[in-house]
């Protein structure tokens, strides 16, 4: 299957012409499952399993088709608010994922997800949610559709002083949406990555290092607008430990490295949705107010729960 698309182990793409026929080869001759995906969409359902019901609402783009059905569905069962922006001249968006032992590769066609807008948000109805939100949490991948939609939230959460998470998403984020992703950093808060989208961001400063300690003390640095919260960097690495990095008031970086309680090969059923369930944990426990440790043990006590599940379930 990776031969035939031309794609690599652990890829994470998005679909060009020669990949449309994956989802039907997969669907037809692969006994592929449905399954709810998105990644900030599968944050927000593994936050909500962590947190009492209805704490949690998503906002996104789908299309008037059956496969949206599945999603508002999905996120019901689990306790997620939905609010989508619906397109009639799109499909919902969907992800191919072709797992060969431990490697999972994903080719993401964004369809509808790409068609999101800023008007959608600013509508009365879902700007009065936005007000009465406390924490906000954006994945990457939006970084290519709509980078308003995502500066009127952090300009929300600057002003009235909210939690601002921003996960990467994939390494192709910080490669090829360099300049949009640097427009949003000044106002994160929290910033999640593993170790590729980390080296990949630190490349297009100039620096070539795979010292995940210096690139989170980079991204740290990076000149913040809300100047009442620290920034906090996140970066995971598969079983080795989960590095953080945080300003302090004296403006120096501290470390910790926070060890991964390691499942054993035969309970990994998929990798695919670890990254946005540890981003739902930890966001669970910021909404609940944890230290940052507690933050992370609960990050990746949920991903290592996804780890055993096929896909983000």
């Amino acid at each position: 299957m990776l031969d035939k698309y031309g794609m690599k182990p652990n890829d994470t793409i998005l679909a060009e012409e020669k990949h449309m026929g994956i989802y039907d080869d997969l669907l037809s001759n692969r006994n592929a499952k449905l399954i709810a995906g998105g990644a900030a969409q599968n944050t927000a359902r593994g936050a909500q399993y962590m947190l009492p019901p209805n704490s949690v609402w998503y906002v996104g783009c789908v299309g008037e088709d059956e496969y949206a059905q599945t999603l508002r569905e999905a996120c019901k069962k689990e306790g997620v608010h939905t609010e989508y922006m619906v397109v009639t001249h799109q499909p919902t968006g969907k992800c191919g994922v072709v797992i060969n032992g431990h490697n999972r590769s994903m080719c993401t066609h964004l369809a509808a997800a790409n068609e999101y807008k800023l008007e959608h948000l600013k509508s009365e109805k879902i700007w009065s949610m936005v007000e009465k939100t406390e924490v906000f949490y954006v994945g990457g991948y939006h970084l290519t559709v709509c980078v308003p939609a995502i500066m009127a939230l952090a300009e929300e959460a600057l002003a009235k002083n909210k939690p601002f998470l921003l996960g990467m998403g994939a390494a192709f984020i910080p490669q090829f949406f360099k300049d949009q992703l640097a427009q949003v950093m000044p106002y994160c808060d929290y910033v999640f990555g593993n170790e590729d989208e980390a080296e990949v961001w630190a490349k297009t400063q100039g620096k070539d290092t795979k010292d995940l300690k210096e690139i989170a003390k980079m991204m740290c640095e990076v000149p913040k607008k809300n100047k009442h919260r620290p920034r906090t960097v996140v970066i995971t690495h598969g079983t080795q430990p989960t590095i953080t990095a945080r300003m302090n008031t004296d403006m120096e970086v501290e470390f910790n490295e926070i060890p991964v309680h390691a499942i054993s090969e035969e309970e990994i059923n998929d990798t695919n949705g670890a990254g946005d369930a540890f981003a739902g944990g930890f966001t669970a426990g910021v909404v609940q107010g944890k230290s940052l440790e507690e933050c992370v043990h609960m990050g990746q006590w949920l991903a290592r729960l996804g780890l055993k599940e096929l896909g983000p379930s």
